[in-house]
């Protein structure tokens, strides 16, 4: 049995945004099973788990569909059953060959995530209100990292290890 070890980093507890424009300019791996993935999640997260926190995927990519690039939005499903979740993709050609440009712009109405500039999936923040309470209008952080196979990453083809995920920067604009 193979083991593989992956990285994460993420703000918690140092650096968190309500609102505003995240960019992160990466490089991302080729292969089976490679998982690259640019997210956010609540601040509350221990307080009140996953879902009811909130998740914004900036940036998904799995190996096995090596021409797309997807954006999702998480969030509880009113009653507590389960969760909702808003997503699309955008597809691309090769897009591990060069660094691109990942973004989201987040205000009080909406969450646009963006390839290259390019707008290609929205989420009304009012479709995740429960009660009167949002995860959306409420502090995010921020993790970038590489998982290996997994549920969605699939079966890992050692035969492209060692991988790079490689990040040029990440700049946060507060409005």
């Amino acid at each position: 049995m193979a083991y593989y070890t992956s990285a994460s980093i993420n703000t918690l507890g140092k650096a968190s945004w309500k609102y505003g424009r995240i960019e992160v300019s990466s490089k991302i791996p080729k292969g089976l099973g490679v998982w690259p993935a640019i997210w956010m999640m609540g601040v509350n997260r221990s307080q009140v788990h996953w879902p009811a926190c909130g998740e914004i995927d900036v940036m998904e990519f799995v190996g096995h569909d090596s021409a797309s690039i997807f954006g999702t939005i998480h969030y509880a499903k009113e009653g507590g059953e389960g969760h909702g979740s808003s997503h699309n993709k955008i597809e691309t050609i090769r897009p591990y060959d060069d660094f691109h440009l990942y973004a989201l712009e987040w205000d009080s109405t909406e969450l646009k995530i963006f390839f290259d500039d390019k707008l290609y999936h929205s989420f009304k923040i009012e479709n995740a209100t429960i009660k009167n309470d949002n995860p959306f209008r409420k502090p995010f952080y921020l993790l970038l990292n590489l998982a290996l196979g997994g549920e969605w990453g699939g079966e890992i083809d050692d035969a492209i290890l060692p991988q790079s995920f490689l990040i040029d920067y990440v700049r946060v604009y507060q409005y």
